[in-house]
């Protein structure tokens, strides 16, 4: 497996975001869920491919840049329709499309009339699934902030209770990071959540 350098990738955000802000907002957050789901892929034990874990999650917002003023749940598609366009293969670009949320299925996708195409955006490979868990616990919000599990998991019950379900196998998987150092490190807010009844 060929992956590009984190040199290469990080001159493919500059290339695609629009704005200095862009670039510092998005490269920002991707940076800190590599860090992550690093830092949680060298803690949990399983045989995890860690250089693509960091690299999947610096791409894994690229498409940000190509939102504008539409439909932000459309980034992960577009993010991988430019990962797709710059030769990068299959198991790089689903990086992109397959991080939204907890996973969304075609179901999700019609049931919520979604602006993206009807499929099954669900994360396969563990590398994956880290990726995409990772980057539930930080937010491109104004201002910036993390986000501790009780709180995405109060987030993400807005969308049912299997999705709060999907989060709690997540947090089991793989479970939760030791965000101080890094709300420390970035001047981030941690926001924390209540436990939700189960």
């Amino acid at each position: 497996m060929t992956l590009p350098s984190i040199r290469s990738v990080r001159a493919l955000h500059e290339r695609y975001a629009p704005s200095h802000e862009d670039l510092t907002l998005v490269l920002t957050h991707c940076e800190i869920v590599a860090r992550i789901a690093v830092s949680l892929a060298e803690r949990v034990g399983q045989r995890l491919d860690v250089e693509l874990v960091e690299i999947g999650a610096l791409l894994h917002d690229i498409g940000v840049y190509r939102v504008g003023g539409g439909a932000y749940i459309r980034h992960g598609v577009l993010g991988h329709e430019i990962l797709r366009a710059e030769g990068l293969p299959e198991y790089l670009c689903r990086f992109a499309s397959c991080h939204t949320g907890v996973g969304l299925t075609r179901r999700d996708v019609e049931d919520q009339r979604l602006p993206i195409p009807v499929a099954d955006y669900l994360a396969g490979s563990a590398e994956e699934r880290l990726v995409m868990y990772a980057d539930k616990f930080h937010s491109k919000s104004t201002p910036p902030r993390f986000l501790d599990a009780a709180a995405y998991a109060g987030r993400v019950a807005q969308f049912g209770a299997d999705k709060v379900t999907a989060f709690d196998a997540l947090v089991t998987e793989f479970g939760e990071p030791d965000l101080d150092a890094l709300a420390a490190e970035y001047g981030h807010a941690v926001q924390q959540g209540a436990a939700l009844p189960r």
